[in-house]
């Protein structure tokens, strides 16, 4: 991910004919942003707990006993009462401005809004109340490819209750214009900055997270995965944000306190703790980091590959890498790596499967699931690590797949059109529980 506001990909919807005076037709979707500014007084006072709201935008998935969380971009967190599986009921809305990721151990709730952390008792998940917050530990973030940044004013400094945030609303305009047929299809908007699809959130409408719970969950953590940037581990909570790691002391859990912040270089996507190993991945690779001593996470190794967004998943020393192109993150390649973890201070390629375009994954050993985007699902058995190309057990072609949790005989999915729960005791043939659609 970049900080400035780069060209990305516009989605050509459909092309005219050529006329005899070479002036074509398109139909192009194209983001639109739309500047806004909050004081952060005014963000700090607005969590808060709402009647249900129905899904517009999801974001991160995250399970937790009966309960399944659902980010709605910036907005804040659906509560879902998933004791039936196969009717699944929205019983509250927690608003929490800037939120994007979420982690639960025990019955706390812990979510980003904007600059601060914030810990929420959710004993009644229903009726969640506000106990801790640590402030000002993000300076700056990304939704939908635009940046949000404080502001001071009238010499303020950016982290006083004055300071103004300033975010973009996300729109899509659809339009047909007439143009020169040798144009090159991108619209330019603002001054001369051109903006299209970001994949994440903007174009898929989801950008949950995937794959197989931490590998530590005896003190009660929930599931995330692969597109996670919060981690649960001993007595800390991790966070990744574009650039660092940043390290929580939660040994007092409704009292979250900033403990250290580790640079990691640029471009940092997501994170995975297993078995006291921290996976990070970044658009030009894997960091391993050995978290033996949870306050002070120690770099092993980096296992490079080509530039792309990058979840990773690990499963007894086998880690998998999926690399995709159609991103802000840049890259041609659509291929998921294994990798060889055994010795985490040398990580050495196992091999390299070409994909059509993969997203989350979720490795519940022997069967691995993987979105591959408008693709659909694909499951394989993973038995063979040089030869899982040649096991794959089933592809569902009619999801628009994005992120993916097992949770052994039920699977968890987010589509492009809203979140599936499949019965996944027969990996060939998922039954379909239920599905909440996303209504624009």
């Amino acid at each position: 991910m970049k900080r400035n506001l780069l060209p990305l990909f516009v989605l050509v919807l459909s092309f005219g004919l050529w006329s005899c005076n070479d002036q074509c037709k398109e139909t192009r979707v194209t983001r639109r942003l739309t500047p806004y500014t909050r004081t952060m007084a005014d963000i700090r006072s607005s969590v808060k707990m709402e009647q249900s709201h129905v899904m517009k935008r999801p974001g991160k998935l995250y399970t937790k006993g009966h309960y399944l969380f659902i980010n709605e971009i910036k907005q804040g967190i659906h509560v879902i009462d998933n004791s039936n599986p196969s009717n699944p009921a929205f019983v509250a809305f927690i608003a929490i401005p800037g939120n994007g990721d979420l982690a639960v151990r025990g019955n706390i709730l812990y979510a980003d809004s904007y600059t601060d952390l914030v810990a929420l008792d959710i004993t009644d998940p229903e009726n969640a109340k506000e106990l801790g917050r640590v402030k000002n530990v993000f300076q700056s973030g990304q939704f939908d490819g635009a940046w949000w940044q404080i502001n001071t004013v009238n010499g303020s400094v950016w982290d006083s209750e004055d300071a103004v945030l300033q975010d973009f609303t996300v729109d899509f305009v659809t339009e047909t214009i007439t143009t020169n047929c040798e144009e090159n299809g991108v619209i330019p908007w603002g001054g001369g900055i051109f903006f299209a699809f970001n994949d994440v959130a903007s174009f898929s409408k989801s950008s949950g997270s995937a794959a197989a719970a931490s590998s530590n969950n005896s003190n009660g953590n929930g599931q995330s995965g692969s597109m996670a940037r919060f981690a649960l581990d001993k007595n800390f909570l991790y966070t990744v944000s574009q650039t660092s790691l940043h390290l929580f002391n939660i040994s007092k859990p409704e009292q979250p306190v900033n403990s250290t912040e580790i640079n990691l270089g640029r471009s940092i996507e997501t994170i995975f703790p297993y078995n006291n190993k921290l996976f990070i991945g970044s658009a030009n690779g894997m960091y391993i980091y050995d978290n033996t001593d949870p306050a002070k996470p120690t770099q092993l190794s980096v296992f490079q590959h080509g530039t792309a967004c990058d979840p990773v998943v690990v499963d007894n020393d086998i880690a998998y890498v999926t690399l995709r192109t159609g991103t802000n993150c840049g890259g041609a390649q659509n291929q998921m790596d294994l990798v060889d973890v055994s010795d985490p201070t040398s990580p050495k390629l196992i091999r390299t499967y070409q994909m059509q375009n993969p997203h989350g994954l979720s490795i519940d050993f022997p069967n691995l699931y993987l979105c591959e985007g408008e693709f659909g699902l694909k499951v394989f058995n993973a038995i063979d690590k040089m030869a899982i190309d040649k096991n794959l057990v089933s592809h569902f072609k009619d999801i628009d797949a994005y992120d993916v949790i097992s949770l052994g005989k039920t699977l968890l999915l987010i589509g492009k059109d809203g979140f599936y729960q499949y019965d996944s005791s027969d990996p060939k043939n998922l039954r379909l529980l239920s599905k909440i659609p996303v209504q624009l």
